[in-house]
């Protein structure tokens, strides 16, 4: 059975020939970022994803994590694998100096993550979630508290959880009822149940450093009560060594449909007297920076969708070489011919290709934002560039996750029955994938955010600018020379006018349609990721043409003309269709009573 590969080829166009790498590269603290440092890079983590952590990735599916009398085991070679990982550095590859880190772009460590996810994304969700603690603690932790706590988690020596959710609280954080009681030494006694903790609990690192939700005495009703805590599993010492284990409990892990070998822990906070906490920031601020965690998290989760979606088409296309059954149409021949030379079988795969590459763009455009965003010198590039960031984000993580659920299907759906037999490993990509368009948001919760906070709260300002460069690409294809870029070109630009009329109406209707307009909302954020995929995907034709003409006869660029020409003729023609269902799609769905479903 083959192990994932990374696909650096198609990493280092994306980074080098659509010109992210180049416009980072000139950003502050950036300037060594050069071609040849990123490809050394890259080159080193593929070959980790595919040595160390693919050939875990099933066996620690079929063996799982597992729980005994609170504490919890992580599969089989996993320790030694976390080991390898912080002694390579790559915890810290993306994190400030400051603290240990290596200060890379986030163009470069989202790469290096989807690496991880198409690997093993079990093992991914560790360092993801340590990753967005730290961010939390960067930007609103005390000085004590960052000395305390960041140089070991940056190494990787500690890991980091996010706490919101609790029984009655899923995705309605108003309902958080954990508390917090200050003991007037700065420290507070925290008292709850978190559910659905990812790496909540586990044996790869001495400590985990808990972010937590938890309301004081006397704060506000619903989210402008509630504030955010740093709870350790072990108190920490004051020459840094660890001390007495802290009041909060692994009560048990979940069993679920995917991602076995990730614990997913039932946590009980303060059974004993109170678990010992540390205010982050000020109180009843706790969600504007537990979003901190959030947005980074929703944007990594995103990553996973690629990562999920390019193992998916590996081994499906691995398994179409190799499959030899039926006779070729319309070659007279009884020859048996390998499945990858039946049209459907050609169509799926070519759907899976086109759409994960579309993604990885897509997802290396808003990176480069990210980086312009905290980077830039100029301050109003910057605010730009987060604005960007921000109507984006929901896209990268629904539609990413939205299809890496569909992407891992027809994997499946590929290996025909074998892909319903475990022993393949096409299975497992489904039920891992499966809860990626659940958790830090599900795929609602981030089309209700588009609509309203990203378009309608700003009536559609951000989305126009994107909308005037997508345009920009279309007419670059409809003046150029080629017929199939024009066609391309064409499609582009129905798809842009389905995109333009739905914000129209978003914009138009929002505030006295609102439940008529989020009826839509899922169906938009789908309509706008392969609007803005097919954008992508055509710049990367462009780029391939140019190549050709200039006398390359390296098969890539071809490949990437026929990518960008099937997801306009197979994908982007969907977006008329969804404009109609954000316009027209409102009424029937809300006409039902409750006793009528």
């Amino acid at each position: 059975m083959s192990e994932y590969t990374a696909p650096l080829r198609d990493m280092q166009f994306v980074l080098n020939e659509l010109g992210h790498l180049d416009q980072v590269s000139g950003l502050p603290d950036c300037e060594e970022m050069s071609p040849e440092l990123v490809e050394a890079i890259l080159g080193e983590a593929g070959k980790f994803a595919s040595g160390v952590l693919s050939p875990l990735n099933i066996s620690g599916d079929h063996e799982g994590a597992r729980w005994n009398d609170g504490e919890v085991s992580t599969p089989t070679g996993w320790k030694k694998a976390y080991e390898q990982f912080v002694e390579g550095g790559w915890n810290a590859l993306s994190c400030e100096p400051e603290f240990g880190g290596q200060g890379l772009p986030r163009l470069v460590s989202a790469l290096v993550e989807e690496m991880w996810n198409g690997a093993n994304v079990s093992f991914g969700l560790c360092p993801m979630l340590t990753r967005g603690a730290i961010e939390a603690i960067e930007l609103r932790g005390s000085a004590h508290l960052k000395e305390t706590y960041l140089p070991k988690m940056v190494s990787g020596e500690w890991t980091g959880s996010m706490n919101l959710t609790e029984p009655q609280a899923g995705s309605d954080l108003a309902a958080v009822r954990s508390r917090a009681e200050p003991q007037g030494d700065g420290t507070y006694r925290v008292f709850g149940q978190k559910i659905f903790i990812t790496y909540g609990e586990h044996d790869l690192t001495d400590n985990i450093v808990h972010l937590v939700l938890a309301r004081v005495p006397g704060a506000p009703d619903g989210v402008k009560g509630i504030s955010l805590f740093v709870v350790p599993k072990f108190l920490v010492n004051a020459d840094g060594s660890l001390g007495a284990r802290n009041d909060v409990r692994c009560v048990s892990i979940e069993h679920k449909l995917g991602i076995h070998a990730s614990p997913t822990a039932v946590l009980a906070f303060g059974d004993q007297g109170g678990a010992t906490g540390w205010l982050v920031g000020e109180e009843n601020r706790g969600l504007e920076y537990m979003f901190i965690m959030m947005n980074a998290a929703r944007f990594s989760v995103g990553i996973e969708g690629i990562g999920l979606s390019e193992r998916a088409y590996q081994r499906a296309l691995a398994y179409a070489r190799d499959r030899v059954q039926g006779g070729e149409l319309g070659v007279k021949s009884r020859d048996k011919v390998a499945i990858i030379r039946h049209p459907d079988v050609r169509r799926m795969l070519l759907s899976m290709k086109s759409r994960t590459e579309a993604m990885r763009a897509l997802a290396c455009e808003v990176a480069t934002a990210m980086d312009f965003a905290q980077r830039h010198a100029d301050a109003e590039q910057r605010q730009r560039s987060q604005a960007f960031v921000d109507l984006m984000i929901p896209v990268v993580k629904g539609w990413s996750t939205e299809n890496a659920i569909d992407i891992a299907s027809l994997g499946v759906q590929i290996h025909g029955g074998m892909g319903f037999i475990e022993e393949t490993g096409a299975a497992q990509h489904l039920r891992d994938a499966r809860i990626t368009t659940i958790y830090e948001g599900t795929t609602g919760i981030q089309a209700a955010d588009l609509i309203g906070r990203k378009i309608a709260r700003e009536d559609g300002r951000t989305i126009a600018l994107v909308i005037e460069r997508m345009h920009a690409v279309e007419q670059q294809l409809l003046n150029d020379g080629d017929a199939n870029l024009q066609a391309i070109g064409r499609v582009l630009g129905q798809g842009v006018a389905a995109l333009e009329q739905a914000v129209a109406f978003i914009v138009r209707e929002y505030a006295t349609q609102v439940r008529q307009v989020s009826v839509g909302a899922v169906p938009f954020l789908e309509l706008f990721g392969i609007v803005a995929g097919g954008w992508q995907l055509a710049r990367s034709a462009l780029v391939a043409q140019q190549r050709l003409r200039a006398g390359s006869d390296d098969p890539f660029y071809r490949a990437k003309l026929l990518t960008a020409q099937f997801y306009a003729e197979h994908l982007l023609p969907r977006a008329g269709g969804l404009a109609h269902t954000v316009l027209n799609g409102g009424d029937a769905a809300l006409a039902f009573d409750e006793e009528q479903f």
